[in-house]
């Protein structure tokens, strides 16, 4: 019996080719057998080397085609590529292949479409006998206690996910997690495979699939805000190495909290750099804080505001951008359907109260070291990791933490939050957005801050030096122009 392994690149015509010619061989030649072994286009070089190290081949191209010798054992013999095929099949068989080069290219986008759906469905099937490993860091802070109602609800992986949640934490907290375990166990969760802890640093985040850092809890005193950004560089490089170690090779890390989000995410990018693509920073409880103040401003429910869009340092000199923000269901003169929305700004008639008030509330609720309620930083987690997952709602704008590429003119290397919306399991930046440009002097002053941050935590500065305009007093104040807050926490919101 003569059995052949057919190796190709999905997309690759002349592995359509070899397919087609193969599967007529194997359907009209009763000793003729087949097997079929198809790889995405990213990963067809590195898998292609590994077999031919193995074997001691040479062949750099799609397809490869081997014959493995069932009757002797050992390795295959290597036949070659689409063009050695043909001919063995010509002078054994006396078979040939007619195909043309445009069905040719149309085959080969049909085999890529069906390996990729190939592919989700068995992840589809993985996740019902492995279920998704959850490991939440700092899990005896208050928005653990608030988030696991959530995820085991199924709202956010779905009902068809199970899930294994891991609270990991120090030694001193066990006997808590200990009773939050009991406490998870007793929701009775069809969704939840397991719930345990975790207190040895060495085994943290093993084959995790999903990482929430939560805000880390510290012994040591710390008496300047220099001493404050140095300290989060050791826990962040020691995660970032067990990460690297012990997670699965797709996880995804999302930062909540409000202790420096912006310097924590960049610096698990910096120390995980194999996964920091998927790691995120949620600014969700910012846009939400600013939200619930405009609604009892306009006497509307929050979530009738939409489109808020948080700039900058999630926890710390950001800018509130309220030029794309639309209510809807608003009770007024105008009334519409559901799907009818209002430019919020054409609501709120007192400028000077978004300039003032609403900068000075937002500004207090959201300054560096004050800690969201639980249940707010556990919403936010939440609704992000809902929507990297299944896409956020259809037309709306999310503000996210990611390493700036340069778009909007914000320097690269720094995790600066930005509109985006989530599709097809990742974010897109949403740089098409009209009217939303930036002033210089804005920008420099956030993007001035997120680049001290690093530098000072990464002992490249001593010390940290906030922005001060120098034209901020030179502003007109019948100009529309933002309003900008001293310190650290600076608040700036555009109207």
């Amino acid at each position: 019996m003569a059995k052949f392994v057919i190796a190709g690149r999905a997309d690759c015509p002349y592995y359509a080719k070899t397919e087609l010619l193969a599967d007529y061989l194997q359907k009209n030649l009763p000793d003729f057998r087949i097997h079929k072994i198809t790889q995405r286009p990213e990963v067809w070089e590195d898998w292609l080397k590994d077999v031919c190290e193995k074997n001691k081949w040479s062949h750099k191209n799609s397809p490869i085609i081997w014959r493995e010798l069932l009757d002797r054992g050992g390795k295959g013999l290597l036949l070659g590529g689409y063009n050695e095929f043909l001919e063995h099949a010509q002078l054994y068989y006396d078979v040939t292949s007619s195909m043309t080069t445009e069905l040719m290219m149309v085959i080969a986008q049909e085999n890529l479409g069906a390996h990729i759906q190939k592919e989700q469905e068995e992840e589809g099937l993985k996740t019902c006998i492995n279920p998704l490993q959850v490991w939440i860091t700092s899990a005896s802070a208050p928005a653990c206690y608030n988030l696991i109602p959530i995820l085991t609800s199924g709202e956010v992986f779905g009902m068809h996910t199970e899930i294994s949640i891991t609270l990991f934490d120090n030694k001193q907290a066990e006997e808590y997690l200990k009773s939050l375990v009991m406490e998870t166990q007793d929701l009775a969760s069809p969704v939840l495979r397991s719930v345990s802890i975790c207190t040895k640093v060495e085994e943290a985040f093993c084959q995790a699939h999903v990482i929430v850092v939560l805000d880390d809890s510290t012994d040591k005193e710390v008496f300047t805000l220099e001493d404050c950004l140095r300290s989060r560089v050791p826990l962040c490089r020691l995660y970032g190495y067990l990460i690297e170690k012990n997670a699965h090779e797709s996880v995804r890390v999302i930062v909540g909290g409000k202790t420096f989000v912006n310097l924590k995410t960049v610096l698990l990018m910096r120390y995980a750099p194999r996964i920091a693509h998927n790691i995120i920073a949620v600014a969700l409880g910012v846009e939400g804080e600013a939200k619930a103040i405009l609604a009892r401003k306009l006497k509307t429910t929050p979530s009738y505001i939409k489109d808020v869009i948080i700039w900058g340092n999630i926890s710390g000199n950001n800018y509130v951008d309220l030029r794309k923000t639309r209510v809807y269901r608003y009770e007024s003169a105008i009334w519409g359907p559901l799907h009818y929305s209002r430019p919020l700004l054409n609501l709120i008639f007192d400028s000077e109260w978004i300039k003032r008030e609403f900068v000075a509330t937002l500004k207090n609720l959201t300054a560096t070291g004050r800690q969201f309620g639980g249940i707010l930083a556990a919403h936010s987690i939440a609704t992000t990791l809902k929507y990297w997952y299944h896409g956020s709602p259809p037309g709306e704008i999310v503000s996210l933490g990611i390493l700036s590429e340069g778009q909007f003119g914000i320097p690269k290397g720094i995790v600066f939050s930005m509109p985006v919306k989530f599709e097809n399991g990742t974010w897109v930046v949403l740089t098409d957005l009209k009217d939303t440009e930036i002033s210089e002097q804005i920008m420099t002053r956030m993007t001035s801050d997120l680049i001290q941050e690093k530098l000072v935590a990464l002992g490249d500065k001593i010390h940290f030096q906030p922005y001060q305009s120098e034209h901020k007093d030179l502003v007109p104040h019948e100009e529309k122009n933002p309003v900008m807050s001293d310190g650290f926490e600076g608040k700036t919101v555009e109207s």
